[in-house]
């Protein structure tokens, strides 16, 4: 076992060969949107994201249903189904099977299987003074998503935070290759400062956060301010609070960074230098990645935001 469960990292990784190493993971939740084809993009995303984050080629899938087949449409399924099918196939993975319940509330997911060379894992510890915060993809996503089941977003605001959720991190991962990488992680769940909490605590280093430079997508404190603010952003909020310090935020600034993103981008630690040209190097093949962020020598407070 390369890595396990002792550092939350994103996957599992078990060493096969000296060659050769496979990696593991598994995420599945309830419908985000309402349409089941994107639905069924964006958990695929979701899940295929860990084996980025780790380093690793996704290389077989297998799905996770759970359905209410006596009140909801089948073709609702099929179509959830088509979705992560087609998002798979963009990865260049294969789906091999899965396993499906009768359930009141639908859920989909992936177990998904990848493979690394045991000497090129990235881990979520490893960040270094001196390195730069890189941040690949936008976060307001939870925000955005909670106003959708409360019908307060409009059809082009869906589509744009559908279509950052459905986004492989695929390109991001590979663009990697070459660059000196110290540690790297996706945002999810425990939102950016969580997974930067972690990174940063397990690495035994402090990082400092510009919030000026952080991207976050249109219309996410304008909801925030409304009130639209998911539980897991506010238990998130509260987990942080004796480990950030906060210079000059505002309760809802700070609420956003800590706000409970489903497959958000990854966040990198990389030499300045590096992080500079990897910069220019996904800008200049359409991609995104913005420096938000830097490491320094471990304090009392795990992690500063200035603005």
């Amino acid at each position: 076992m390369l890595v396990g469960i002792n550092t939350s990292d994103d996957a599992g990784v078990y060493k096969l060969t000296d060659d050769l190493a496979i990696i593991q993971t598994v995420d599945f939740f309830t419908p985000i949107v309402d349409d089941p084809y994107m639905f069924g993009q964006i958990a695929a995303a979701n899940s295929l994201s860990d084996v980025y984050a780790m380093g690793g080629t996704p290389k077989t899938v297998l799905n996770i249903v759970g359905f209410p087949i006596r009140n909801l449409a089948p073709s609702i399924l099929a179509d959830i189904l088509k979705g992560a099918s087609d998002k798979v196939n963009e990865a260049g993975a294969i789906i091999v099977g899965g396993h499906s319940i009768d359930d009141q509330e639908p859920k989909f997911g992936l177990s998904v299987t990848g493979i690394v060379h045991p000497d090129r894992i990235f881990r979520n510890i490893g960040a270094l003074p001196g390195d730069a915060l890189v941040l690949t993809k936008p976060i307001g996503v939870g925000i955005l998503t909670s106003a959708i089941k409360r019908d307060a977003l409009d059809e082009s605001e869906i589509q744009q935070v559908s279509n950052v959720m459905a986004k492989l991190n695929k390109i991001a991962a590979e663009n990697l290759s070459g660059y000196n990488v110290h540690a790297v992680t996706d945002i999810t769940g425990f939102g950016l400062l969580g997974h930067a909490y972690e990174m940063a605590s397990g690495s035994h280093v402090h990082f400092t956060i510009d919030f000026n430079a952080v991207p976050i997508l249109d219309q996410t404190k304008e909801l925030a301010e409304k009130g639209i603010i998911p539980g897991g952003s506010k238990a998130n909020h509260k987990w942080l609070k004796p480990h950030v310090d906060y210079q000059g935020l505002t309760d809802i600034e700070e609420l956003i960074l800590c706000d409970a993103v489903t497959s958000g981008g990854l966040l990198i630690a990389m030499p300045k230098k590096d992080a500079s040209q990897y910069m220019l190097n996904m800008k200049a093949i359409g991609e995104f990645a913005t420096i938000i962020g830097e490491v320094s020598e471990k304090r009392q407070k795990v992690i500063s935001v200035v603005k």
